[in-house]
């Protein structure tokens, strides 16, 4: 059950009608050209295709895709293509923001663990705010007395530590691709198999 409520997150489901002419025989080898790529192995029977991908090309124009099922069904209204697709690449980048958040978080924690307490940090501040002492050889020099450190430098070494802003980044391109991916590549593969029935 929690798996069929998941699956939605890489698995890429869809059909498209055929002509009323057309037989599932001839829309299959009609799409055969799409898995007959490097990488690709695919096994016909009956009204079912079954393909598989492994280390498949950058030019496979379904190289997202891991495996899958395509399947010509028969109904009242004319034949449809059924067709279940599944992708690593975007169960990768739905779980990748997640881990990055989990890194923003691990990192904020450090950070709180980090900082010194502020009974420390008072004292320290006491100390920097007296009279830094002069050497009597400096004084007999003619030499300035040394300065205090400024509140820009103070400001500065409290805002020094990790930072997790580039982990939110991270986790915010990585959502953006799960979105785009999810959304575009649902319409191109629809796309790409209706160009093929139709050529």
């Amino acid at each position: 059950m929690t798996a069929r409520f998941l699956e939605w997150i890489w698995h890429v489901k869809g059909s498209l009608a055929l002509t009323a002419d057309q037989s599932a025989d001839e829309a299959l080898t009609k799409l055969g050209p799409l898995f007959n790529q490097s990488g690709t192995s695919y096994e016909r029977r009956g009204d079912t295709l079954t393909f598989s991908k492994k280390d498949q090309a950058a030019q496979d124009k379904m190289s997202i895709f891991d495996g899958g099922v395509l399947k010509i069904e028969r109904e009242p209204a004319g034949p449809v293509l059924r067709y279940h697709l599944t992708s690593r690449a975007l169960l990768f980048c739905f779980l990748a923001p997640l881990l990055f958040l989990s890194f923003a978080g691990l990192t904020i924690a450090a950070g709180k663990f980090s900082k010194p307490p502020a009974e420390e940090t008072a004292k320290k501040d006491d100390k920097k705010d007296k009279a830094l002492p002069q050497h009597w050889i400096d004084k007999a020099l003619g030499a300035p007395a040394p300065e205090k450190p400024k509140e820009d430098d103070k400001k500065k070494d409290e805002g020094k530590g990790p930072k997790p802003t580039a982990a939110y980044v991270f986790a915010g391109l990585f959502a953006a691709l799960y979105v785009v991916g999810r959304i575009l590549e649902g319409r191109l593969v629809k796309s790409l198999f209706r160009k093929s029935l139709l050529s």
